[in-house]
């Protein structure tokens, strides 16, 4: 079991397993999920037994009602005998223009700050000129080949680790952010592996008995300290979605902006990054 997340494991095949899954993913009853759906309890037992098939507009009510992701109910649909509706287009795909074209404009609004756009498992697929610009001044950007994994970048010995002086508090925070921003809330096997390699990173060790929920609150969230030139400079992150996502790809993607946490950082980052 996963902390603060459910176990990775899906089962591999069978419409039954899947509803069963993610029906006690949200800890909901049969008569739960009947109450928010229209579909009968009746039915919703069939189904998960195996001896129902249901139609495909009720299919995408149930998965509807249990927030399944979008990859996922392409999932329940192959496992009903139906074709997939829900399409992963690449970014460069012309049904991608509008949020590609939203995408960059965010990403150059926030300069001279860093601001990345990241696929489920931090892989950067989109970045601001500040981006690169900002890490090349701790670590070789050009050592990294992309796509370059942000989650790597921090947790990395030779990457920025060494640069962050609240490492604890940080590391903690991040893979605390990895199970809250999974896709669908569930931490699927994928996921499961990029947390043990950021673990094997430090022979299973992350913080050293500091718990982010017992620090002192004097800021509204916690920062990332990097120290550089023997001055600190923190900074917090903003995460920004699409709003009503009709494609994997779509729901898939994040902007992460950062923001400097206090006027000092703000005046310090500007001459860092120069003019």
């Amino acid at each position: 079991m996963e902390p603060n997340g459910r176990e990775a494991r899906r089962p591999e095949s069978g419409l039954g397993k899947l509803m069963r899954y993610w029906r006690e993913a949200r800890a909901k009853s049969q008569f739960d999920l009947a109450l928010e759906t229209g579909v009968s309890q009746r039915h919703i037992s069939f189904i998960e037994s195996g001896r129902s098939i249901p139609s495909r507009e009720k299919l995408m009510d149930i998965a509807e009602g249990l927030d399944v992701p979008l990859r996922e109910r392409n999932g329940f649909l192959l496992a009903a005998g139906y074709a997939p509706i829900y399409t992963d287009n690449a970014l460069d795909a012309p049904e991608m223009e509008s949020i590609v074209n939203a995408l960059e404009r965010v990403l150059r609004q926030h300069e001279p700050f860093p601001a990345v756009v990241m696929d489920r498992y931090w892989n950067v697929v989109m970045a601001n000129e500040a981006a690169p610009t900002f890490f090349g001044k701790f670590i070789d950007m050009d050592s990294r080949p992309k796509p370059r994994n942000l989650l790597h970048l921090m947790f990395d010995p030779n990457g920025m680790r060494p640069s962050i002086s609240n490492w604890d508090a940080v590391s903690e925070s991040l893979l605390m952010r990895v199970h809250r921003e999974a896709i669908g809330r569930v931490v699927d096997q994928k996921t499961t592996e990029l947390i043990q390699t950021l673990l094997d990173y430090s022979g299973g060790r992350v913080a050293s008995g500091v718990k982010v929920n017992s620090l002192a609150p004097t800021l509204p969230m916690i920062p990332i300290d990097f120290v550089k030139n023997g001055r600190t400079l923190s900074y917090f992150s903003m995460i920004t979605t699409v709003g009503t996502p009709q494609t994997i790809t779509a729901q898939e993607l994040r902007i992460e902006c950062m923001y400097p946490a206090d006027d000092s950082t703000e005046l310090q980052h500007l001459t860092l990054m120069g003019p």
